[in-house]
């Protein structure tokens, strides 16, 4: 499906009387827990009978999963997928559990436990790419071996460690997938649509809804 361009209707511009809540929460507050755990969407394809992961370029040239924050309203898996939708144009199956959970540094960062962040790592079975909505990212097929020393390129050697062995676990867990007969309920598919009547605070207003295959 292709992206088209979010407009808010001019009824959402007007002010409107409200009663608060008795309970709310900080936005300052709600910030710092979004910068605080993060998602990836391990994506990858069957070609000619052998595994192959799809990775992306950050800003300063290293190759990553597509990854994000956490998205208030989504589940992980939900911003996972459009975490790989708006970094490499994927539409595909992702899976709701995480398989494995890693750690990323942030650069620049000038303590260590600000650096930390935690990313939980979900499985996508890309079916088919669209146009990137995020520029620059140059979205790439590997096969296993590759892309593990394209994670390990110009970060330290436990952090291209740890990232090598997610794509060893991603591997596993595909084998895993493809033995079982009910596959498809681990992996759901998932498609993005613009809809103005909601009102989650996601990026551009794209909502993820999600059916089975």
């Amino acid at each position: 499906m292709s992206a088209g361009e979010s407009r808010i209707p001019p009824t959402w511009a007007k002010a409107r009387a409200f009663s608060p809540s008795h309970k709310f929460v900080a936005l300052s507050h709600l910030r710092r827990l979004r910068g605080c755990e993060q998602v990836a969407a391990v994506c990858y394809r069957m070609h000619s009978s052998a595994i192959e992961f799809l990775l992306v370029q950050t800003r300063g040239g290293r190759w990553t999963f597509p990854k994000g924050s956490a998205e208030p309203g989504l589940t992980h898996a939900q911003a996972a997928a459009l975490e790989a939708f708006e970094e490499a144009g994927v539409h595909g199956r992702m899976e709701e559990a995480s398989f494995a959970r890693y750690s990323r540094r942030k650069r620049g960062a000038l303590s260590e436990s600000a650096a930390e962040l935690a990313v939980n790592a979900h499985l996508c079975e890309v079916l088919w790419l669209g146009t990137p909505q995020e520029s620059g990212r140059n979205p790439s097929w590997f096969s296993p071996e590759k892309a593990k020393r394209r994670l390990r390129e110009d970060r330290s050697s436990g952090d291209g460690a740890e990232l090598a062995s997610v794509v060893d676990r991603a591997v596993a867990r595909i084998h895993r997938l493809r033995r079982t007969i009910n596959s498809e309920d681990a992996l759901q598919q998932v498609h993005f649509t613009i809809d103005h009547r909601a009102s989650l605070p996601v990026r551009n207003k794209k909502l993820l809804k999600r059916r089975k295959p």
